[in-house]
């Protein structure tokens, strides 16, 4: 299926393929990559290297939103986020704010950002109408604390399907009555402990992904890149050991119809999606050759 292309201009658009969102953490307690990156210099050059080696937008976040990070101000966020996206805008990338903080979110809607990805999926209605008259994509995100960072919470693939399923029921909704249209939206059912501590329910909500697009017949972003239950499945306790797990993870949400995928290492996820094309074209090809053959 072909999306529209309001607010997704030619640069972002990756052709047969999903969508790669290379994440860039402007913080000082990301799970993964906490410090590195807080630097502006830094943060430009990691971000400059993700879109080399195959990222078409740069997901820019100046909080962590895991279990154990520390509040940040709006005027903190913003601080770290204006330089990068003028750069980043200046070399023509696009750019993607994450934050779930209205104030910051306005920033980067007048700033000409191309997305704005929120965990708590657009909570705060008094802002709708600004979204409404914004051109930005919004990925609107599940999450079962609902609203805040990440918290550990014990429930099971059941509970966190109907919670899912419930959410976009009710958001997709409150988005549209606003005026927001419906084309301009991108779900993220979220993974990890967004959704419990249990590693089985990112697990089943993978297996189900193709049932989440049937649903509700809009593209999906999936970031499973170095997530906790990557970790808990192979015993690796360095998020950083984790490329081939959340390499094998994000083929899976690709073939299961994921149109972006968020990673840390847009470099291998392109080049295994190469791969993966032209091992697909490879088979058909031999497939259509010995049905030939054979008549």
């Amino acid at each position: 299926m072909t999306w529209p292309s309001l607010a997704l201009p030619e640069m972002v658009r990756s052709g047969d393929g999903p969508t790669l969102f290379g994440i860039v953490n402007v913080t000082e307690d990301s799970f993964s990559d906490g410090g590195r990156f807080l630097d502006f210099a830094a943060a430009l050059a990691h971000a400059r290297a993700l879109v080399a080696g195959g990222a078409h937008v740069i997901d820019l976040g100046a909080a962590a939103s895991n279990v154990d990070a520390k509040p940040v101000s709006a005027a903190e966020e913003i601080r770290r986020l204006d330089p990068l996206i003028a750069a980043l805008q200046a070399d023509h990338i696009a750019v993607s704010v994450d934050s779930f903080l209205p104030e910051v979110q306005r920033f980067a809607i007048a700033r000409g950002v191309d997305f704005v990805n929120d965990i708590q999926g657009f909570s705060e209605p008094a802002l709708y109408p600004e979204l409404a008259a914004a051109d930005c994509r919004l990925v609107v995100m599940h999450a079962v604390q609902g609203r805040g960072r990440a918290q550990r919470l014990e429930l099971s693939p059941a509970e966190v399907w109907q919670r899912i399923v419930a959410f976009f029921r009710e958001r997709l909704a409150a988005l549209e009555r606003a005026g927001i249209a419906r084309e301009r939206i991108v779900i993220d059912p979220g993974m990890g402990f967004f959704l419990s501590s249990q590693p089985e329910a990112s697990l089943a909500v993978l297996a189900r992904l193709d049932e989440l697009k049937r649903e509700f017949g809009l593209p999906m972003l999936i970031s499973v890149s170095r997530k906790s239950f990557l970790r808990a499945l192979t015993g690796r306790s360095l998020a950083t050991e984790l490329g081939p797990a959340t390499l094998a993870a994000e083929l899976f949400a690709a073939k299961r119809g994921a149109d972006f995928i968020r990673t840390h290492d847009p470099g291998a996820l392109a080049d295994a999606l190469r791969v993966t094309t032209a091992l697909r074209a490879a088979a058909r090809i031999h497939v259509g050759d010995h049905n030939s053959a054979s008549e």
